[in-house]
Protein backbone atom coordinates (compact mmCIF):
# COMPACT_ATOMS: atom_id res chain seq x y z
CA UNK A 1 0.00 0.00 0.00
CA UNK A 2 1.39 3.20 -1.00
CA UNK A 3 2.23 6.21 2.01
CA UNK A 4 0.28 8.81 2.18
CA UNK A 5 2.30 11.42 0.64
CA UNK A 6 1.07 14.99 -0.18
CA UNK A 7 2.45 17.26 -2.90
CA UNK A 8 2.84 20.40 -0.53
CA UNK A 9 6.36 19.39 0.29
CA UNK A 10 9.37 17.56 -1.36
CA UNK A 11 8.65 13.85 -1.24
CA UNK A 12 11.73 13.18 -0.04
CA UNK A 13 11.50 15.08 3.17
CA UNK A 14 8.42 12.91 3.66
CA UNK A 15 10.22 9.77 3.13
CA UNK A 16 12.69 10.75 5.59
CA UNK A 17 10.05 11.43 8.07
CA UNK A 18 7.82 8.17 7.87
CA UNK A 19 11.21 6.37 8.07
CA UNK A 20 12.72 8.29 10.88
CA UNK A 21 8.76 7.44 12.50
CA UNK A 22 8.92 4.04 11.87
CA UNK A 23 12.15 3.89 13.56
CA UNK A 24 11.24 5.98 17.07
CA UNK A 25 8.07 3.89 17.00
CA UNK A 26 9.73 0.80 16.82
CA UNK A 27 8.40 -0.37 13.84
CA UNK A 28 12.02 -0.76 12.71
CA UNK A 29 14.29 -1.79 16.05
CA UNK A 30 17.84 -1.03 16.62
CA UNK A 31 19.65 -3.41 14.00
CA UNK A 32 17.23 -3.86 11.81
CA UNK A 33 17.77 -4.34 8.23
CA UNK A 34 15.82 -2.34 6.11
CA UNK A 35 14.15 -3.61 3.51
CA UNK A 36 15.79 -2.47 -0.38
CA UNK A 37 15.47 0.87 -1.69
CA UNK A 38 13.71 -1.04 -4.66
CA UNK A 39 11.42 -2.48 -1.99
CA UNK A 40 11.04 0.67 -0.10
CA UNK A 41 10.14 2.61 -3.06
CA UNK A 42 7.75 0.25 -4.40
CA UNK A 43 5.91 0.02 -0.80
CA UNK A 44 5.84 3.55 -0.84
CA UNK A 45 5.13 4.45 -4.81
CA UNK A 46 7.95 6.41 -5.51
CA UNK A 47 10.95 6.10 -7.78
CA UNK A 48 14.49 4.51 -6.64
CA UNK A 49 15.94 7.68 -6.64
CA UNK A 50 13.74 9.69 -4.24
CA UNK A 51 13.82 7.04 -1.98
CA UNK A 52 17.61 6.64 -1.97
CA UNK A 53 18.24 10.17 -1.49
CA UNK A 54 15.49 9.83 1.85
CA UNK A 55 17.94 6.96 3.27
CA UNK A 56 21.36 8.98 2.49
CA UNK A 57 19.44 11.91 4.34
CA UNK A 58 18.95 9.47 7.31
CA UNK A 59 22.09 7.56 7.30
CA UNK A 60 23.79 11.43 7.57
CA UNK A 61 21.93 11.90 10.80
CA UNK A 62 22.93 8.70 12.16
CA UNK A 63 19.78 6.82 11.94
CA UNK A 64 20.87 4.29 9.60
CA UNK A 65 23.83 2.33 8.46
CA UNK A 66 24.77 0.87 5.33
CA UNK A 67 26.92 -2.55 5.14
CA UNK A 68 28.77 -2.20 1.51
CA UNK A 69 27.33 -5.46 0.41
CA UNK A 70 23.98 -6.09 2.45
CA UNK A 71 22.29 -3.03 2.65
CA UNK A 72 21.17 -1.00 5.45
CA UNK A 73 20.55 -0.96 8.65
CA UNK A 74 19.17 0.96 11.95
CA UNK A 75 21.35 2.07 14.45
CA UNK A 76 22.26 0.45 17.21
CA UNK A 77 22.46 3.67 19.35
CA UNK A 78 19.32 3.74 21.46
CA UNK A 79 20.59 7.32 22.77
CA UNK A 80 20.42 8.74 19.21
CA UNK A 81 16.77 7.55 18.73
CA UNK A 82 15.61 8.18 21.83
CA UNK A 83 17.28 12.12 21.46
CA UNK A 84 15.44 12.08 18.04
CA UNK A 85 12.29 11.00 19.36
CA UNK A 86 12.53 14.09 22.02
CA UNK A 87 13.26 16.48 19.70
CA UNK A 88 10.39 15.00 17.31
CA UNK A 89 7.36 15.20 20.70
CA UNK A 90 8.93 18.60 21.39
CA UNK A 91 8.42 20.07 18.12
CA UNK A 92 4.74 18.45 18.00
CA UNK A 93 3.88 20.05 21.69
CA UNK A 94 5.47 23.70 19.94
CA UNK A 95 3.02 23.43 17.47
CA UNK A 96 -0.29 22.50 19.49
CA UNK A 97 0.52 25.14 21.92
CA UNK A 98 1.04 27.67 19.12
CA UNK A 99 -2.60 26.54 17.96
CA UNK A 100 -4.44 26.11 21.26
CA UNK A 101 -2.46 29.99 21.77
CA UNK A 102 -4.60 30.77 18.75
CA UNK A 103 -7.47 29.83 20.22
CA UNK A 104 -6.95 32.44 23.16
CA UNK A 105 -5.90 29.60 25.75
CA UNK A 106 -3.28 29.67 27.62
CA UNK A 107 -0.56 26.99 27.99
CA UNK A 108 -1.66 26.23 31.64
CA UNK A 109 -5.46 25.79 30.15
CA UNK A 110 -3.92 23.52 27.26
CA UNK A 111 -2.32 21.77 29.75
CA UNK A 112 -5.22 21.29 32.11
CA UNK A 113 -7.11 20.35 29.07
CA UNK A 114 -4.66 17.66 28.19
CA UNK A 115 -5.20 16.50 31.97
CA UNK A 116 -8.77 16.41 31.93
CA UNK A 117 -9.09 14.57 28.37
CA UNK A 118 -6.30 11.99 29.48
CA UNK A 119 -8.87 11.01 33.18
CA UNK A 120 -11.68 10.94 30.37
CA UNK A 121 -9.28 8.42 28.23
CA UNK A 122 -8.82 6.25 31.25
CA UNK A 123 -12.19 6.29 32.17
CA UNK A 124 -13.74 4.82 28.75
Amino acid sequence: MAWNLSSDRPIYIQLVEHIETDIISGIYKPGDKLPSVRDLAAEAAVNPNTMQKALAELESGGLLYAQRTSGRYITDDAALVNERKNTLAKEQIRSFLSKMQQLGLTAKEAADLILETIKEREVS
